[in-house]
């Protein structure tokens, strides 16, 4: 595993896994599996209503709780100061930790520097290692960094082969902000896998093409938070660091870039 230094010194693994849709006694088997595969990083949220299961699933890996790297994220439920702070502890009780490595704002809601207040009294008091924000824009992002005197930490937004928002990344990069990609294979709505550009670089560096897309991101300093529920795969997810690819490639690879969101997030 590679990490790199948040802009308050905490490490944050370059690769974690996603849980958006994982649930239930199988849910927490998958981020068992993910654990035993060397996962050090799971990302939750309160919108997922899962942080119960990826609590316990930590607690029975048998790993020290400082070996686990959890985030998670606030969302438009606890749009207010107050209603912030309580939920704050209730991320707490279900992961059942005594802090947060990384609390996110899940959406750039009107109140959202409200939020922040809480979550800066939350990293100052020893609660949470890190703050940030999510699915903020650049333009959005910049008036957040604008009007908080404490820079992000971490940003997380929808970036794949197809949408890297390499520009944003750089962006974030000159303000001490992290990115951090969620939906690296376009959760379907693209066939990344089949992509005949990635395939041709899969068969070239002897990786598959899950491997090249992820490599591609993390090779541009975006950290990413893929999701599969087959621990081969997961395995695969992982085994990005032993290789590079070319400058060359990076630019073949920079041309599927479509310019637009295949969400609408943005």
């Amino acid at each position: 595993m590679e990490y790199v230094t948040l802009n308050n010194g905490v490490q944050l693994p370059m690769i974690g896994f996603g849980t958006w849709d994982v649930r239930g006694e199988a849910g927490k088997k998958t981020i068992l599996t993910a654990l035993d595969s060397g996962y050090r990083l799971i990302d939750t949220g309160q919108m997922y209503e899962n942080e119960d299961i990826v609590g316990q699933a930590v607690k029975e890996s048998g790993l020290e709780r400082k070996e686990v790297f959890l985030t998670t994220k606030l969302y438009r439920p606890c749009v207010t100061y107050e209603k912030a702070k309580a939920v704050i502890e209730k991320s707490l009780q279900a992961l059942q930790t005594d802090y947060i490595d990384l609390l996110l704002i899940h959406e750039p809601y009107d109140s959202a520097l409200e939020m922040y207040e809480a979550m800066k009294e939350a990293y100052r008091a020893g609660k949470v290692r890190a703050i940030g924000i999510s699915n903020f824009n650049e333009k959005k992002y910049q008036a957040f960094v604008a009007a908080c005197d404490i820079v992000p930490a971490v940003s997380q937004v929808e970036s794949h082969v197809y949408y890297p928002q390499l520009a944003l990344q750089k962006e974030m990069e000159k303000h001490g902000t992290q990115m951090q990609s969620w939906a690296s294979f376009t959760e379907g709505r693209k066939n990344i896998f089949a992509e005949p550009l990635l395939q041709e670089l899969g068969n070239k560096y002897g990786k598959t093409s899950a491997q090249i897309a992820l490599r591609y991101l993390v090779q541009n300093k975006i950290a990413v938070i893929p999701k599969s529920v087959h621990q081969e795969r997961m395995k695969q997810n992982l085994a990005v660091f032993d290789f590079e690819i070319s400058q060359e490639d990076m630019k073949k690879i920079e041309k599927l870039d479509g310019g637009k969101t295949l969400f609408g997030w943005y």
